[in-house]
């Protein structure tokens, strides 16, 4: 298979084709007739969670806007479509989704379906948005899951981890359009959050934290307001002791900020300050890697402590680290499930025998507050221990099991974390 590594080149694909089918037709011709099949979207999983030895199929020829309803509020799309697209139809359109990710040029449904969550104290995910699937079964028909339906089945299928099958169609609640401002601040003391949590990531509608764990201290604050009226354009010269950046930055220290969103307060559209970085801007390949593990917000002080005990073993492998605030949500197999949730990510220097040597020490220290990793990031944590944090990992499988009897969606990753027990 061409291209046959992940985005960032550190995960090989056991796959020898690709198919790039144009029609739902074509989707469900390909998935009745092969005995293992898996979607690949835009390759941002930096783990196997997407891998197969059977057929890879991506769906960037279905990234079309279907329907539109402003009555309701829904948008209703291809699921080959990336939040870029999708942000610029619905911007235009005057209508806004309510959360992005740091990247936007990730696909809807791979974000969905890893539970992949952007930020802010009461922002969901981006799985919270959604409010139906399409999705092609085993043998090839469609079926829909929906909120319309009682049973309940759409809070375990909306973060499906690719198991359910192939998503072909998802809509989207969405709101009206709305502008932001972006303020950056310098030198945030980790003991601010001891007392003031809670005061730090509520003063905003985003608010991220970013350190490179050489010392007790936050390098950047990212504060991302929403314009309610004038007032809330202006931005303060300094935030729970960190000091107004006079210039732009980048998260890394020392790389040119030209490819991250406007800041300096500068008022703009929702969907051009929602994500660190542009929307003209698409990575090619990565060199780094990538970890993420979530806390309930409570823990979240002393889960940051108790990860600063072993920053020496952090940073030297290390390009910088990211907190932020999730709300909780019902979605059976998201990491906020039912949980508040701080998440403390890590962007490493790519050299895996370093990094996967520092994992398990993280997750050690992580270990009381029951951290649950991101689905599609690298971890080392034991398939018990992870099946543990999950209340609803059985009915969950059940339901795998159910839509899936012969496995032809599951892979070794599914295998091991969720089937297996």
């Amino acid at each position: 298979m061409e291209n046959d590594r992940n985005w960032a080149g550190n995960y090989p694909y056991s796959s020898t084709e690709l198919h790039i089918p144009e029609t739902l037709e074509q989707i469900q011709e390909l998935v009745a007739r092969n005995n293992r099949v898996k979607v690949l979207g835009t390759r941002h999983s930096f783990n196997g969670i997407a891998d197969t030895v059977g057929i890879h199929l991506s769906l960037q020829k279905l990234n079309h806007v279907i329907s539109l309803d402003r009555t309701s509020r829904k948008v209703t799309v291809e699921a080959g479509i990336r939040y870029g697209e999708l942000c610029q139809y619905l911007h235009q359109n005057g209508y806004a989704l309510h959360n992005l990710a740091s990247l936007p040029h990730i696909t809807v449904a791979g974000a969905c379906s890893t539970a992949t969550h952007g930020s802010g104290d009461l922002n969901g995910n981006l799985a919270t948005a959604v409010d139906s699937l399409e999705v092609v079964q085993a043998d090839g028909e469609t079926v829909v899951f929906s909120r319309e339906q009682q049973d309940g089945v759409i809070d375990g299928a909306v973060v499906g981890l690719g198991g359910w099958g192939i998503v072909t169609k998802m809509t989207l609640n969405v709101s009206p359009a709305f502008q932001m401002s972006q303020s950056v601040y310098e030198n945030l003391p980790l003991v601010q959050l001891k007392e003031q949590l809670d005061d730090i990531f509520s003063s905003a509608y985003s608010v991220s934290l970013f350190t490179d764990w050489k010392e007790e201290r936050f390098n950047q604050v990212w504060v991302k307001k929403k314009i309610t009226d004038s007032a809330s354009v202006q931005a303060k010269p300094d935030f729970f002791g960190a000091n107004r950046a006079t210039e732009r930055l980048h998260p890394v220290p020392g790389y040119p900020s030209d490819n991250c969103s406007e800041q300096l307060g500068i008022p703009g559209p929702w969907h051009e300050r929602l994500p660190h970085f542009r929307m003209n801007f698409m990575p090619s390949a990565g060199d780094e890697l990538q970890s993420e593990y979530l806390v309930a917000r409570q823990d979240a002080y002393e889960a940051l402590c108790a990860i600063g005990r072993i920053r020496d073993y952090i940073w030297p492998h290390l390009y910088i680290s990211e907190v932020r605030t999730i709300a909780q949500d019902n979605l059976w197999m998201s990491p906020q499930y039912k949980r508040e949730s701080v998440a403390i990510h890590f962007t490493w220097k790519a050299d895996w025998g370093a990094v996967q040597q520092v994992l398990p020490l993280i997750e050690k220290q992580l270990e009381p507050f029951h951290a649950r990793p991101h689905w599609g990031k690298l971890f080392t944590m034991q398939p018990d221990r992870l099946q543990s944090l999950y209340e609803k990992l059985p009915e969950f499988r059940e339901l795998l099991l159910r839509y899936d009897p012969q496995g032809k969606f599951r892979n070794a990753f599914l295998s091991k974390y969720i089937v297996q027990n």
